[in-house]
């Protein structure tokens, strides 16, 4: 008997193909096509699945630049900021992290001239970001 719960199984078959079928997540998972179901739907109503995206190699976009951007932001204008930071088109996705800075962003533009002016501009101006330092993404290995 496996010691992988029954959601973590279905999760790892969603992290590794968010486009697979009922059917294909029952059978790689080892339980029925309505079990998965449930738990899809139950993953999706606590808020554990929060999205399904396709992963993008950077170096294969020819029309756009992607970096991760770690910001460091006034622990007095937190909230804020980072409600900010989430409503701009230009912030694919925002993490907390407890590493070198209070906020992560993978933002993309479509290229590295308008990456550097979507930093210095809209990501530092937002208030209370006090630093914002960027990691361009080049090319997928995994």
């Amino acid at each position: 008997m496996s010691t992988v719960s029954t959601e973590e199984r279905i999760l790892s078959v969603l992290e590794e193909d968010a486009q697979a079928s009922c059917a294909e997540i029952a059978d790689r998972a080892d339980v029925s096509k309505p079990t998965v179901r449930k738990y899809i739907d139950r993953l999706e109503e606590k808020g554990v699945i929060v999205g399904y995206s396709a992963e993008v190699d950077p170096k294969k976009l020819s029309s756009q630049s992607i970096a991760m951007v770690g910001m460091d932001v006034d622990s007095g204008q937190y909230v804020g900021a980072t409600r900010k930071l989430k409503d701009l088109d230009e912030v694919q996705a925002l993490y907390t992290s407890s590493g070198d800075h209070m906020l992560m962003a993978e933002v993309r533009a479509s290229d590295g001239d308008e990456l550097g002016d979507v930093i210095s501009e809209k990501l530092l101006g937002v208030d209370g970001v006090t630093a914002a330092h960027p990691s361009f993404l080049q090319e997928r290995l995994k």
